[in-house]
């Protein structure tokens, strides 16, 4: 694992230093993503390894499906893809795009939060979380809500490496986990 990010973080640095210079952060975000994607899809990891595609022809499967999903791809982004085609380096889409949207959110002063509930969260409870979590971690917090109605009650909210379990479900846990201990 530490050998992919070794490698993928050099071509992440490139691409976020290239989309600061030219203002295009965000549509750099949306190229990578998609190319995340099809990195991830299990097909596509079967041709960037086949001997019978050339490197252009899986520019223009990734570059093709990222416009498909609306993604501007203008020529710099092109020849990234191109790149990493040549270096047989398009498996490394889903690490370059998590360093590239770290390396954002950094300089964006900006943080993203998991917020797993077992309802859905009302405008009031989001703008709570939202205002509680920014002060916390002195960020603005893009929030992701999920629903798991086995929580049963309060939320667990995960960023990075932290997770604060204040669910009904990982309180009893904890209970159980005390009254057991001799």
């Amino acid at each position: 694992m530490a050998e992919i990010a070794t490698v993928a973080r050099p071509y992440a640095r490139a691409a976020f230093r290239h989309a600061r210079e030219h203002n295009a952060l965000a549509a750099w975000s949306q190229l990578l993503s998609v190319g995340a994607e099809v990195a991830a899809e299990p097909r596509a990891r079967a041709l960037f390894g086949s001997p019978r595609l050339t490197a252009a022809q899986l520019v223009e499967l990734v570059v093709g499906v990222a416009s498909g999903a609306g993604a501007a791809v203008d020529q710099n982004g092109r020849n990234f893809i191109a790149l990493l085609a040549e270096n047989r380096r398009l498996g490394l889409l889903g690490e370059i795009a998590a360093q590239y949207e770290a390396l954002r959110a950094d300089v964006e002063n900006t943080i993203d939060v998991e917020v797993t509930t077992a309802m859905a969260l009302t405008d009031e409870q989001r703008a709570t979380f939202s205002t509680a979590l920014a002060k916390r971690f002195g960020r603005q917090v893009r929030l992701n809500e999920t629903v798991d109605a086995a929580l049963v009650g309060g939320a667990i909210v995960r960023t990075g490496d932290l997770v604060i379990d204040g669910s009904l479900t990982g309180r009893l846990a904890r209970l159980e986990q005390q009254m057991s201990q001799p």
